[in-house]
């Protein structure tokens, strides 16, 4: 009976070390599950964020027509005066031009860098050796009368260079294009249109407005309508460069 007793206490005592190793077996397999779990986030974050980098950076799949963006707090760098001058930035198309009676709308639009471009010779530039940097062109149809002005405002470094390049326009006006209404083409052979010239000094640009009848109709002296359309759009074409 002591025996028995014994024995029977020996396994009641026993017991507890059992429940308690498995219990702690339990909690660390719990453990060791949390970790793995934190692991594997931590690892897909990783991936993901790996991953987000290599499109930005443009990896295959970005897009790369996206522009170039500044660095956080850094500002974005400005335009240089021979980016930004462009024809819709100084005359845009949504704008309505007005100047006394004057009403008008811009019906055309061009620019470019190379000074030649917009004389009627390509062979020659009569603008060469004068500092001419740039160019754009506009025509500006009145709204109550049929008279369209071609502004050419040609692009110098400094008011100085300008002035001395402006007798050469003024005696070449001539020599350089019209710009025409979208649809309107040029008169055919040897016309000669009835024509109203006005060419100014505004800042260190140049500008050269030539204002003519939508139909072409030729003639010598300008008459009044012209010469009135022709001064207006003139000052029209000056207000955008009068302070720069």
């Amino acid at each position: 009976m002591t025996i028995q007793r014994g024995a029977h206490a020996r396994g009641d005592d026993e017991q507890p070390p059992h429940g308690h190793r498995a219990v702690g077996e339990r909690r660390r397999l719990v453990a060791l599950w949390g970790v793995v779990a934190v692991l594997a986030a931590g690892g897909v974050w990783v991936v993901a964020t790996s991953h987000q980098q290599s499109t930005a950076s443009g990896a295959p799949g970005a897009d790369k027509s996206a522009s170039p963006v500044a660095a956080a707090g850094q500002p974005a760098q400005p335009l240089t005066e021979s980016q930004s001058f462009l024809a819709e930035r100084y005359f845009p198309a949504q704008r309505a031009y007005e100047y006394d009676n004057y009403r008008a709308r811009r019906s055309a639009a061009r620019e470019g860098a190379e000074c030649r471009a917009v004389q009627n010779d390509k062979t020659r530039d009569v603008l060469a050796e004068l500092g001419c940097q740039g160019w754009m062109g506009i025509a500006l149809t009145r709204s109550d009368q049929p008279v369209v002005s071609s502004v050419t405002v040609l692009r110098f470094s400094d008011a100085a260079v300008a002035a001395r390049a402006l007798p050469t326009v003024r005696e070449k006006a001539a020599d350089f294009e019209f710009t025409y209404p979208d649809g309107l083409l040029a008169p055919a052979g040897t016309a000669r249109p009835m024509t109203a010239t006005k060419v100014e000094l505004v800042g260190h640009h140049i500008t050269l407005t030539v204002s003519r009848y939508l139909d072409q109709r030729t003639g010598g002296a300008p008459d009044e309508l012209l010469t009135t359309s022709n001064r207006a759009a003139a000052a029209v074409a000056g207000q955008p460069f009068m302070w720069m």
